[in-house]
């Protein structure tokens, strides 16, 4: 999940080499945390939150394939 997270931010943003993906895996649960530059914050979250919303979507579908349950959250 942490690649394809990674893939996706990086196709967002316009300093991809600021994108920073965190793993901290638990024994059903998983949270991703997304760093990116304070400039490309806006276009990962989107208008009303939806492109976050969407990525959350795609994560958490592929992430049930495995049987586990993932989170996304963007820190600062």
């Amino acid at each position: 999940m942490k690649e394809l997270l990674t893939h996706i931010a990086k196709a967002l943003v316009d300093i991809p080499e600021k994108v920073e993906v965190k793993e901290i895996a638990g024994e059903k649960s998983t949270i991703l945390e997304l760093k990116v530059a304070d400039s490309d914050r806006g276009k990962v979250i989107g208008k009303e939150g939806r492109i976050i919303k969407s990525i959350r979507t795609i994560i958490s579908s592929a992430s049930a394939k495995l049987d586990k349950r993932t989170t996304v959250e963007i820190v600062e």
